[in-house]
């Protein structure tokens, strides 16, 4: 099931922004399923084409970004501690 544009990304900058202020440090990573991976690459060439500047889908905001056949996705914060998206 597709999500409305942009929602995906505004929630995985949430979760990062979040784990930033109270960690000061970057989470180890984003684990997408295959199908809200193509949400996040839609997003991604949205946002792209609005700032008229070329984003790279393999990482968000300098957290890697990884694909899981497993339905479930989800950020690993620093601690491996898995925080659900959407």
């Amino acid at each position: 099931m597709a999500h409305s544009p942009l929602l995906l990304y505004y929630d995985m900058s949430a979760k990062l922004s979040d784990h930033l202020r109270a960690t000061s440090a970057y989470p180890l990573k984003f684990v997408l399923s295959p199908q809200l991976h193509k949400d996040y690459l839609r997003d991604v060439a949205l946002f792209s084409d609005s700032r008229r500047k070329k984003m790279d889908p393999a990482s968000h905001m300098g957290v890697p970004v990884e694909i899981s056949d497993d339905s479930r996705s989800f950020m690993v914060a620093l601690d491996g501690t898995e925080v659900c998206l959407l």
